[in-house]
Formats: C-alpha cells, sequence, structure tokens
C-alpha cells in the first residue's frame, strides 16, 4: 500500500505534497550516498563489451523486453551475446547460472524470462563483473554481454550506455524517495542513447532518442504452452481478470484494453512472489497475466490461465549506433 501511494505521489502530482516535502532530508541523504558510492566503486572492465540497459526510475519501463530485442539483433549480426543481471527479488546474492528450467526464487523472474526467451547463456549476481566473469568462462564463445538494469552499478565498465523511460516519463523528477529518481536527469547526458517506451515528449539532452513499441503476439496457456489463442477468441468470455506483478502493472492492463478485453484488474508488487491464495480471486474465471508473473505462477492457479507475450520493436538505427561503438571497442 505504501509503493502504490508513493507511486501516485510521484506520477500523478506535478508538484510536492506536504508530505513529500517532509521526506526532503532522505532525498538528500540518498543522493549523498549515491555520490559516494559512485566515487568510491572500482570499476571492473572485461575482456568483451558490455551494454547495459537501465532507467533512471524506479520500477519497470520496459529494460527486460529491450535486452531481449538487443540479443536478437545481435545475433542476427554474428555476435554472441550473453546477459548478466542481479537478479532482483531472488534468495542469496552469489553468482548462479541461469537454466531455462531454474527456480525463479533462486535465479529472479526477469533472468529466467530471459533465459527462456533469448536463447543465450544467462548469469546473475550481486556484482555483475563475477557475474560476467563466471559467463565468460563457462561460454568462451560469448563475445558481447548485455547487463540488465546496471545503470547504476558503477563496478562493472561499460562501452554503451542505454536507459529506458515509460510514459510515466520522470515522474515529478525528483528524487528517491521525495520523487522516483535514482539519478538525476543531468544523467541523461552521459548515456548514449534514451530509449521512450510510449514516451509522450522528448527530455533536453544531447543523446539521441528512439521510440521503442511493445507489440502483443498470441496468449499462449500457462499449463500447455503450444496452445494460443487469439484476443478475439477471449473477448466476451468471464468474468476476466488480469494479473500483474510488474513495475507498471497499468501499461499491461491498458494494453489488455487496447485489445478490447474489459478485466478485472488485480495489480501486484513488482517481483512479488505468489501463493496460491494469491489467486484465488481466479478459480471460477479466465486469468491473463504477464510473461514476468508466468514464470512464478506455474502450478498455482486452479482455473483457466492465459500469457500475453509482448515483443519490443525498435528502430534498425539503434542497432547500428550500438554496433558502431562496439566496433570503435573491438578497434582499441
Amino acid at each position: 500500500m505504501l509503493a502504490r501511494w508513493l507511486q501516485r505521489q510521484w506520477f500523478e502530482q506535478r508538484r510536492l505534497t506536504p508530505a513529500l516535502w517532509l521526506l526532503l532530508p532522505l532525498a538528500w541523504l540518498y543522493s549523498w550516498l549515491s555520490a559516494l558510492n559512485r566515487r568510491l566503486a572500482k570499476s571492473v572492465r572485461l575482456p568483451v563489451p558490455v551494454i547495459v540497459v537501465g532507467n533512471l526510475i524506479v520500477g519497470g519501463a520496459g529494460k527486460t523486453p529491450l535486452t531481449l530485442w538487443l540479443a536478437q539483433q545481435l545475433k542476427a549480426r554474428g555476435w554472441r551475446p550473453g546477459i548478466v543481471s542481479r537478479g532482483y527479488g531472488r534468495s542469496g546474492d552469489g553468482v548462479v547460472s541461469v537454466r531455462t528450467d531454474s527456480l525463479p526464487e533462486e535465479v529472479g523472474d526477469e533472468p529466467l524470462l530471459l533465459a527462456r526467451r533469448s536463447g543465450v547463456p544467462v548469469c546473475v549476481g550481486r556484482q555483475r563483473a563475477a557475474a560476467g566473469a563466471a559467463l565468460l568462462a563457462a561460454h568462451p564463445d560469448v563475445n558481447v554481454l548485455l547487463c540488465d538494469d546496471g545503470l547504476q552499478h558503477h563496478a562493472l565498465a561499460r562501452d554503451v550506455e542505454l536507459v529506458v523511460f515509460d510514459g510515466r516519463g520522470a515522474g515529478n523528477g525528483w528524487r528517491l524517495p521525495v520523487g522516483p529518481l535514482r539519478e538525476p536527469l543531468e544523467r541523461l547526458a552521459t548515456v548514449d542513447a534514451i530509449i521512450g517506451n510510449n514516451l509522450k515528449f522528448r527530455f533536453t539532452a544531447s543523446a539521441p532518442t528512439f521510440d521503442m513499441t511493445l507489440q502483443p503476439g498470441n496468449f499462449y496457456r500457462l499449463d500447455d504452452p503450444q496452445q494460443t489463442c487469439s484476443a478475439d477468441s477471449l473477448r466476451g468470455r468471464g468474468p476476466l481478470h488480469a494479473l500483474a506483478g510488474i513495475g507498471n502493472p497499468d501499461r499491461f492492463f491498458k494494453t489488455l484494453e487496447s485489445l478490447g478485453l474489459r478485466c478485472e484488474n488485480h495489480p501486484f508488487p513488482d517481483h512479488h512472489r505468489y501463493s496460491v491464495a494469491d489467486l484465488a480471486f481466479a478459480r471460477d474465471g479466465v486469468l491473463l497475466m504477464t510473461e514476468k508473473d508466468a514464470v512464478k505462477c506455474a502450478g498455482l492457479t486452479a482455473g483457466e490461465t492465459w500469457v500475453l507475450p509482448v515483443e519490443a520493436e525498435l528502430s534498425p538505427a539503434l542497432i547500428e549506433l550500438i554496433l558502431e561503438k562496439l566496433r570503435g571497442r573491438q578497434a582499441a
């Protein structure tokens, strides 16, 4: 409830409320600690180029679909990518190789989804440089690393930085906890590109901005992924329930609305660990969920459950910009 209240304060109010003014000392402390952490971080450079995909705001903005798109684009151009991530929400901080049959509580929900969808090696660890080194040791053919959600992890040297925003933009523009920003907007002056996931405006930054859209595919059944259906076949059925435990659940709910599906929406916190009781509301209906939620809900649903995959679409100019920087690293 506190998280949802803060989200409303950050993204729906364009000025500071009295409650947020009381949090200003914490925002100053957070800024000071962030700056100190950046100065003290000893950056490790790995033997292959590193592309970091991150954001300035807390919560999801579309990093996972972008990382999948990058992996596909790099493979299509002859590169052999691997992916490293912290594995937020998992138990433990050590380095773990992610398999397609790994448990989400051991590796994290997003890394498990990346491993299943990308077809490339994935490794998680609190220290991303150690995770990258372990991945390269296990897969010496990998010649470029994608770091999912590593913009503020300065201990890993990087060659390309991509920052993702969704339609919420930067909210009220303040640092945590007064606003949603992990770093100030001035940070945009140092990144290589800004990715706008349904972003309604442009930031005044020197980095180029690329539009990203998430295109929904056909639904597949949670207990039988080979069984698929279109949104048309779900219209009129009911009751329909929509579940989303992602950084911005409204984005998923609006996608379902755009497909003509009227649902009872059930938002959960990002990276929520589901139980059977959490899903009891859909026992007598049809449940629709994101792929990120699906990796944690296998075996928990008693009723009919369908999963909606999405694919990122971006201009080829983005991958060309990245390849130019990677070639520069190779030449150096």
